[in-house]
This record gives structure tokens, C-alpha cells and sequence, in this order.
């Protein structure tokens, strides 16, 4: 089996040391294969030690100012430690290089979201719901930008994909009930943040908005 192969089966069974090696192996046979440098940065970043991860991303780009891969994974640490106006660089490099991935568009809204750039985040995680119509997050995502924007029947379409998906999202339920809330429909609200708690008892947001609508009944 091919050492970046290798590398990557045993990153997905958690085992960094012997992925290390295995990356450590690659790069040793071909030196010039971008691939490996960011196997091996996303181990490095995996265990924690993100400066030299960092070190072999950009080797990597060195070696290939295309491995639009090394960008998003620049991308993603420094998005990681609320470096969000450069994440937001590496997220846009990775896409000119040519990473159309579901993964790269989602992170760009989250990382616009966390810019306070909600409105410019939308078509980014419509775009990642798009290309990967099963992810949850993905679609929690989008719609609880969605309900910031005020587009409040999208979200709640959204919202409900997602829980198709995930039926033990606790914090869809409770989106959806915001949403129901504010269109005034209030037996669906209830019903929202009754499931949300009913997932997760300690949900306080939940438990809060429950009791206030109990309230104005």
C-alpha cells in the first residue's frame, strides 16, 4: 500500500503515531510530494502541535502553490484559534487553487458568520448543503443563518432537514422552536423546545423559552 494510503488509514483509526511514520516515510521516498507534507501537518495538528503543522503546510505550498488542500488546512487551524480574518483568506486561496469541496464552502460561512458577515455567509453554506445534501451541521448551519437574516421560512426548511438527518439535534429543536415562536405559531414552538429537551434535559436556552411561552399562554 502506498505510504500516504497508509498514513491516512491509520489517522482514521487515531493511531498519530504510526500515521506519523507512515507520512514520515512518503515524504523521505518522494520529497516533493505536496501530499504528504499536509498528511503530515494534519497529524501534527491533530495531536495538538499546530505551529510545526503550520511549518508543513507551507513546505507544502512551496513545493506546489496549487495543493489547495494545504490552504484549507491552514485555513481550518487558524480558523481554530479565532484568527478568523486570515482563515478567511486561506478558505478563499483554497477555492481559487480549486477545492470545491462541500467542506471548504462551509467553513468559509462559518468563518464570514464569525466575522459578523451573516449575509455574505449564506450563499457559502448553500453551497456546501448543495454538494453534500446529508450533512446535519451543514444544514444547521445554514439555518440558523438563515433565521439571523430573518429568512425565516428557509431556516425553518433548513432547520427540519436537518433534523431528518439528525433526529437528536437538540439545538435544530430549539432553533425551530425560535422560529415557529417568531412567526407566532405558538403550539409548534412548544412542541420544539419540548423535543429539545426531551434530547437534552439540561438545554437552559430550551427551558428558558419553554417557560416564558407558558407564560404569555
Amino acid at each position: 500500500m502506498d505510504k500516504n494510503q497508509l498514513g491516512v488509514q491509520y489517522m482514521q483509526e487515531g493511531n498519530w503515531e504510526e500515521a506519523a511514520k507512515a507520512f514520515n516515510d512518503a515524504i523521505e521516498e518522494n520529497p516533493k510530494d505536496p501530499v504528504a507534507y499536509i498528511n503530515f501537518g494534519n497529524v501534527l495538528s491533530a495531536v495538538g502541535d499546530d505551529e510545526k503543522a503550520l511549518k508543513f503546510y507551507q513546505k507544502a505550498i512551496e513545493i506546489d502553490e496549487n495543493a489547495a488542500a494545504a490552504y484549507y488546512s491552514i485555513g481550518n487551524l487558524l480558523f481554530s484559534h479565532d484568527r478568523f480574518e486570515e482563515a478567511k483568506h486561506s478558505f478563499e486561496q483554497a477555492m481559487r487553487k480549486g477545492l470545491d469541496s462541500s467542506d471548504t464552502y462551509f467553513m468559509l460561512g462559518l468563518t464570514l458568520i464569525q466575522l459578523d458577515q451573516g449575509r455574505l455567509a449564506l450563499p457559502y453554506l448553500q453551497r456546501s448543503v448543495e454538494l453534500n445534501e446529508h450533512d446535519a451541521e451543514a444544514r444547521f448551519q445554514y439555518g440558523l443563518c438563515l433565521a439571523r437574516n430573518e429568512l425565516i421560512d428557509e431556516a425553518i426548511n433548513q432547520l427540519t432537514k436537518c433534523i431528518e438527518l439528525d433526529p437528536i439535534h437538540s439545538d435544530a429543536y430549539y432553533n425551530l422552536g425560535v422560529s415557529y415562536a417568531f412567526k407566532e405559531n405558538q403550539a409548534e414552538a412548544l412542541a420544539m423546545f419540548n423535543k429539545a429537551l426531551e434530547i437534552q434535559p439540561d438545554h437552559v436556552l430550551a427551558g428558558h423559552a419553554k417557560k416564558l411561552l407558558e407564560q404569555i399562554q
